[in-house]
C-alpha cells in the first residue's frame, strides 16, 4: 500500500526531507489536500489559509541545509489561544474575530526558529475556559464531541491532517482530547514550557499541552523545548521488570465501564510482558484535590477575564461573568487554603510516584460522548494539573461502540524525558495489543460541492481549499482491526 506523506509521523516526515525523497512543499499539499476531503466532517481549523501555507513550505525548500532546523518543514497546528504574529488569534470569542497580534508566543517563536511549518490555528472552546464544544467533531464518529478544551488541535492530529499539535492544560484540555481522538498527548511538568504569549485562565495551572501520533514526535518537540530531568533518561526503556503502579484516586467512582476496561486491559499487557504492577491510592487527607482545583480555578478566572468584562461584558460567556463576579462566593481564605494545600501536596504525591518507573491511571473515564455540546469529563486529569505532574495519554484502547480510550501514565515533577521513554515502550505494547487500531474506509458517491466550514461567529475560516469535488467523500471510520490501517 501506498503510504501518502499526509500519513507520516513527524518524525518519519523529517526523515524523508532530510534525505532529499520528500519537499516541504510537496509534504504541505499532501497534508492540505488531506484537510480538502475532511474539513467538512471534522472542522478542527479556526483559521487556515493555504497559500500561505505553501508560500512558508517553499521558503523552507530554499534555505540550504546548513540554515534548516531540527524540525525543518514538519507541519504543526497551532490552538487559537497562542499567539501568532502572522495569523489572527480570535480565542473563539466575537470580542476578537480577526485579531491580529502580531507577535509570536514564547513557543511559537522557538519552534519557527526550528524550522517548524506554522500550518494554521486550530479550534477551541471559549478562551479554552469553557466546557461547550466548539464547532469541532470526533474524527472517529462525527456524532461525538473531540474533546476540549484543545479540540481542533487533537481532533486535526487524530484525523491525519498534521503530525503535531499544541494545546493547553488547566483542568484536562490536552489529555481528554488525546483519549478521544486515540493519539499521543503529553501534558509536561507545569512551567517547563514557556507560556509567554498565549492567554491564561489561571497561572499556578495552564500549562502547554503537545499532541502527536508517536513518541518519537513528543521527544522532538521535548528537545526544541529543552526538556531536561536532573538525570539523563535511558536511550531506552525495558518493560520487563520494571515496577508499575495503577492508582485509583478519589474520583475513581467517576468511572465508566470503557475506562474501567482499558486500565484493567493495560494492566494486564504490563504483567504479560513481566512488569510488576501494584496497586496503590492516594492519602487520604488529599481527597479534597478536586475541590481545591475547582478552587484555584474559579479564583483565577476573577482576574484572568477581568480585562474583557470590563470592556465588553456583554460578549462573555455567562460563565466567565461569573467568574469576574465570584457566583460561587470564593472566599480569599478558601484561595489562599486551596493554594496552599495543593502545594503542601505536590511533594508527598512526588514520593509516592519516585517509586515507580510510571502510575497507571484513567485519562478519561469512557470514550467520547454523544454530542458536541459539551467537551466531557476532565475528572481524571484535572488533579495531575493541579499537582503540575507530567502526564502522557496513551492510545491502544477501545470502548463499548469502538472507539478509542487511553491511558494516562504519570510520573514525578521534571521527570519528563523519563517519562517519554517509559511512555515509549508502554505505548509500543498498548498499541499493538490494546485492541484499538486508527483506520478508515472511504467510498465514493454522487457529486456534490463542499463549502468550507464556518466559525461560531459566523465569519469563514480564511481558506483556499473549498473547491468543487468529483465526488462527495463519504468517510465511514471503523475500529475492527482487520480493516485498513494507515500506519
Amino acid at each position: 500500500m501506498t503510504v501518502e506523506p499526509y500519513q507520516l509521523t513527524a518524525t518519519e516526515a523529517l526523515h524523508q526531507i532530510k534525505a532529499g525523497d520528500l519537499t516541504v512543499e510537496a509534504y504541505a499539499k499532501s497534508l492540505l489536500s488531506r484537510i480538502h476531503d475532511r474539513d467538512e466532517v471534522v472542522q478542527a481549523w479556526a483559521y487556515l489559509d493555504q497559500d500561505y501555507v505553501i508560500k512558508q513550505a517553499k521558503a523552507l525548500d530554499a534555505l540550504p541545509p546548513s540554515e534548516r532546523g531540527p524540525l525543518h518543514g514538519i507541519a504543526i497546528a497551532v490552538k487559537d489561544v497562542i499567539y501568532t504574529k502572522d495569523m489572527p488569534t480570535q480565542f473563539n470569542s466575537p470580542i476578537y474575530v480577526n485579531d491580529a497580534p502580531q507577535v509570536d508566543a514564547g513557543s511559537i517563536a522557538i519552534l519557527r526558529k526550528s524550522g517548524a511549518l506554522i500550518f494554521g490555528k486550530t479550534t477551541t472552546t471559549e478562551f479554552a475556559a469553557t466546557t461547550v464544544g466548539s464547532k469541532t467533531r470526533n474524527p472517529h464518529d462525527p456524532n461525538r464531541t473531540p474533546g476540549g478544551s484543545s479540540s481542533g488541535s487533537g481532533a486535526a492530529v487524530g484525523d491525519l491532517q498534521v503530525p503535531i499539535g499544541l494545546g493547553t492544560q488547566t483542568g484536562g484540555s490536552t489529555i481528554r482530547p488525546g483519549s478521544y481522538n486515540g493519539i499521543y498527548a503529553f501534558k509536561p511538568t507545569w512551567n517547563s514550557i514557556t507560556r509567554e504569549g498565549q492567554k491564561i485562565y489561571s497561572l499556578i495551572l495552564d500549562t502547554l499541552g503537545l499532541y502527536a501520533r508517536s513518541v518519537a514526535d513528543l521527544d522532538l518537540l521535548a528537545d526544541v523545548f529543552a526538556l531536561a530531568d536532573d538525570e539523563p533518561a535511558p536511550s531506552s526503556f525495558q518493560v520487563k521488570g520494571s515496577k508499575f503502579a495503577i492508582l485509583k484516586s478519589m474520583v475513581w467512582p467517576q468511572i465508566g465501564a470503557g475506562g474501567s476496561a482499558a486500565v484493567a486491559k493495560a494492566v494486564s499487557l504490563l504483567r504479560a510482558h513481566d512488569a510488576e504492577v501494584e496497586e496503590i491510592e492516594f492519602p487520604e487527607h488529599l481527597n479534597d484535590l478536586p475541590a481545591w482545583h475547582a478552587t484555584v480555578l474559579n479564583a483565577d478566572g476573577r482576574t484572568a477575564f477581568l480585562p474583557e468584562y470590563t470592556t465588553t461584558k456583554h460578549n462573555l460567556s455567562d460563565y466567565l461573568v461569573g467568574h469576574v463576579e465570584n457566583d460561587t462566593k470564593i472566599s480569599r481564605k478558601a484561595q489562599l487554603d486551596a493554594f496552599d494545600n495543593i502545594a503542601a501536596a505536590r511533594p508527598v504525591v512526588d514520593g509516592i510516584l519516585s517509586k515507580y518507573a510510571a502510575v497507571l491511571t484513567p485519562s478519561v473515564p469512557d470514550e467520547a460522548p454523544l454530542g458536541i455540546e459539551k467537551t466531557g469529563s476532565a475528572a481524571f486529569c484535572l488533579i495531575w494539573t493541579a499537582l503540575h505532574t507530567p502526564v502522557v495519554n496513551i492510545p491502544g484502547f477501545k470502548g463499548g461502540n469502538g472507539l478509542p480510550i487511553g491511558v494516562s501514565l504519570v510520573a514525578p515533577r521534571y521527570h519528563d524525558r523519563r517519562l517519554l521513554a517509559v511512555s515509549k515502550a508502554v505505548g509500543e505494547i498498548f498499541e499493538e495489543e490494546g485492541g484499538w487500531k486508527r483506520e478508515f474506509k472511504i467510498k465514493v458517491e454522487e457529486p456534490c460541492t463542499y463549502g468550507h466550514s464556518q466559525l461560531k461567529t459566523g465569519h469563514p475560516v480564511r481558506s483556499a481549499i473549498h473547491k468543487q469535488l468529483n465526488g462527495r467523500l463519504v468517510l465511514r471510520w471503523v475500529t475492527t482491526w482487520e480493516s485498513l490501517l494507515l500506519y
